[in-house]
């Protein structure tokens, strides 16, 4: 497992609501393209972290307790384990091509969002299968057998944009 972080340019201030950013655009580009497509098309998750503002650090409201997301974690990786028993698969990132087709399936909304997504944003073959592989764990984080389009919106959000 690979855990990154960076800032998304020199300054750190790309994206910033409050701050402006101060690099060229040939500097954010040059900056941005540090890192490989190919090395970036083997990463499942991208997340922007932007700024917590103070009310958020110091207010009273409380997110799901943990002790839940852990139930659901645990219930998602029983399903995994019984959906690979007998295979060398224990995970759903461990899946081969011929078991994301055998394993991934879309509900017909979701389909559509597949192409769309792969015509619009020009997911290479890897990137796509590592969004439904994704899009298998969100949906058994979920409980759910088929994935749908809530699921696949969910994974495709994930991606890196124009890194594909």
């Amino acid at each position: 497992m690979l855990v990154g972080a960076m800032n998304p340019c020199f300054c750190g201030n790309y994206g910033d609501p409050r701050k402006a950013c101060t690099c060229s655009t040939q500097l954010l580009s040059r900056y941005q393209k540090r890192i490989s497509g190919p090395l970036l098309d083997r990463m499942d998750i991208f997340i922007d972290v932007p700024r917590v503002e103070y009310e958020k650090l110091t207010g009273d409201a409380t997110g799901e307790p943990s002790a839940r997301i852990r139930e659901r974690v645990c219930g998602a990786r029983q399903v995994q384990q019984a959906r690979f028993r007998g295979s060398c698969a224990q995970a759903n990132a461990d899946m081969g091509p011929s078991d994301v087709w055998k394993y991934c399936r879309l509900d017909d909304e979701a389909e559509g969002l597949a192409r769309a997504v792969m015509e619009r944003m020009h997911f290479s073959a890897r990137a796509f299968h590592r969004t439904l592989k994704l899009a298998r764990t969100i949906a058994d984080l979920g409980g759910e057998d088929v994935i749908g389009m809530p699921h696949l919106a969910e994974a495709v959000q994930y991606r890196q944009r124009g890194a594909e």
